[in-house]
């Protein structure tokens, strides 16, 4: 038995066992180790890792430059990471601080409110993380947490999710309105390849505590976070704070589709546009290219 707790340990397995669809059991239970398992995915295996880490090597060589240019002009930048479990977030992220400064570049992962905090503004204590001059904040999840995670789990009313979506326009606007360069990014996963990496989690103690009770729970409702997420993109897409929805049913093109959108997207000096080539056009689009994915088990 392993030294490190696991709590969670055989959950996911019963729910693939004794609850999930057969044709999603199936789909996990024979793919292979690099198959991608979305059937409209336009690759049907992950690229390979020396063309991965080829590709990545001078696209974090631009995020050094863009560092220093937002170090040196004060420019403040926030980057949203959004997506449901396993969708990459953490990993995409991992990509952009082990190349940078963690002074001008930092990760903000909120933990669940505290008593006070849930009698405060929403938007308050994300407020009280946003960059100043010269600084780069990636959210490791957001204010979204309200639009989809809460409304789902029945963690705020509708009358507290139906303010979010009037107010976070607005609060939006002020941001870019102020300056600050807003990125939002919605990493998208299907069902059966976040299962095959929610089974990766259950039994490996390294990553065991990436699993969490809202993961297990959060198996049967799949549909659920799909009608949100579907909202969430309709009343928060906008103009001036656009999400932009990249496919990370293969981590690896997932990543530098993440990096060069952010890259692409500030006006850093010394660019290199060679190098910065746009992002997979397959994989990364709007709101408008996402398609809903709906399991009839679901509620």
């Amino acid at each position: 038995m392993s030294a490190i707790p696991m709590p969670l340990d055989g959950l996911v397995t019963a729910f693939l066992n004794d609850t999930a669809p057969e044709v999603l059991r199936q789909t996990v239970l024979d793919a292979r180790k690099r198959d991608t398992l979305a059937g409209n995915f336009p690759y049907p295996r992950w690229m390979k890792k020396s063309d991965y880490e080829d590709d990545l090597k001078p696209l974090q060589f631009e995020l050094v430059k863009l560092q220093h240019w937002i170090a040196e002009t004060g420019q403040r930048v926030v980057v949203i990471f959004e997506g449901r479990d396993t969708a990459g977030k953490s990993g995409a992220i991992n990509r952009i601080t082990e190349v940078t400064n963690h002074r001008t570049v930092r990760v903000e992962a909120l933990p669940r409110p505290t008593d006070r905090q849930l009698r405060e503004w929403y938007f308050q204590r994300y407020v009280e993380c946003l960059p100043a001059g010269g600084e780069m904040v990636l959210f490791d999840r957001s204010w979204y947490n309200r639009a989809v995670i809460e409304h789902v789990f029945g963690f705020c009313t509708p009358a507290q999710r139906e303010r979010f979506f009037d107010q976070v326009p607005e609060f939006e606007r002020m941001l870019v309105g102020d300056g600050v360069h807003l990125i939002k990014i919605w990493l998208n996963v299907g069902r059966a390849e976040q299962l095959r990496r929610l089974l990766a989690r259950e039994s490996d103690p390294m990553k065991h505590w990436k699993l969490s009770r809202i993961d297990i729970d959060g198996l049967g409702k799949w549909n659920s976070y799909t009608h949100a997420i579907a909202e969430t993109f309709q009343r928060s897409h906008t103009d001036f704070a656009p999400w932009t929805v990249i496919r990370s049913e293969d981590k690896f093109r997932a990543r530098l589709a993440v990096l060069r959108h952010i890259l692409g997207q500030l006006p850093y000096d010394f660019k290199d546009t060679a190098t910065l080539l746009s992002p997979d056009p397959k994989i990364c689009t709007p709101p408008e290219g996402w398609e809903m994915e709906l399991w009839q088990d679901d509620r």
